[in-house]
């Protein structure tokens, strides 16, 4: 069983090394990737020391900043080339925490997409102002009830693949970042018959670092769900 945990970085030399280290300890068929945009920080070149020492451990450097959904799918590409059974998404800076991949992983008997969710369980984040708790809270119900998805937490960004539901998806047409990524990946799974389950995670913001959160990727989040929406639609119209 392979399992690579893919991680994109940006200025993240604070968090990077003690995070794969516990992720690697989570299970000794885990895999990292992480996919860094060119950190001016050094996380890249700090990356790239500790694979020197441990093969478990992998980068893709990238020019620049390039956008979070590329990352993704360019680490996914890279986990499927590599042969991954499942492939864990998660952020770099402890907001998702590693103990929960073994969870994660005893899910996927029985679903192909397993997504850790801030809301099932009422509300499970820690250190979020309230205005930023709401907008994502309430991005969420506007993406159910436009969508149709029945998915406590849409725009989570810890979560797990079978490899089927990756190799399943068009990457190349993926060109949403941030939280519509989120939003169309998990569209794309239901779409397809994929098998989705959630279970409660607490997320924690950042311990170090600084939020990578926009006008823009609300703005493009907001015009997302109405694009995919419209796209099933018309599909079904067509076919």
């Amino acid at each position: 069983m392979k399992i690579v945990a893919v991680i994109p970085t940006y200025n993240e030399y604070d968090n990077i090394a003690r995070l794969i280290g516990e992720v690697l300890a989570q299970s000794p068929d885990l895999q990292v990737f992480i996919v860094d945009d060119n950190s001016p920080d050094g996380t890249g070149e700090l990356v790239e020391s500790l694979a020197r020492k441990n093969s478990r451990i992998h980068i893709l450097r990238r020019p620049g900043k390039m956008g979070l959904g590329s990352a993704y799918c360019d680490g996914f590409r890279a986990a499927i080339d590599y042969g991954a059974d499942y492939i864990v998404e998660m952020d770099a800076d402890f907001s998702h925490d590693p103990a929960t991949i073994p969870r994660f992983l005893e899910m996927m008997s029985d679903y192909d997409l397993v997504i850790g969710s801030r809301y099932l369980n009422g509300i499970s984040v820690v250190n979020w102002p309230l205005r930023r708790l709401m907008l994502s809270y309430f991005a969420n119900v506007y993406t159910r009830i436009i969508t149709g998805l029945r998915i406590a937490d849409c725009t989570s960004g810890f979560k797990c693949f079978r490899r089927q539901v990756i190799e399943s998806i068009d990457l190349s047409r993926i060109r949403s970042d941030g939280y519509s990524f989120q939003i169309e990946m998990n569209f794309r799974c239901v779409e397809m018959g994929f098998r989705v389950g959630e279970i409660p995670i607490i997320f924690i913001d950042r311990h170090s670092g600084s939020s990578k959160m926009s006008k823009r990727i609300v703005r493009e989040a907001v015009l997302m769900v109405w694009k995919l929406k419209l796209g099933s639609l018309l599909k079904k119209l067509f076919h």
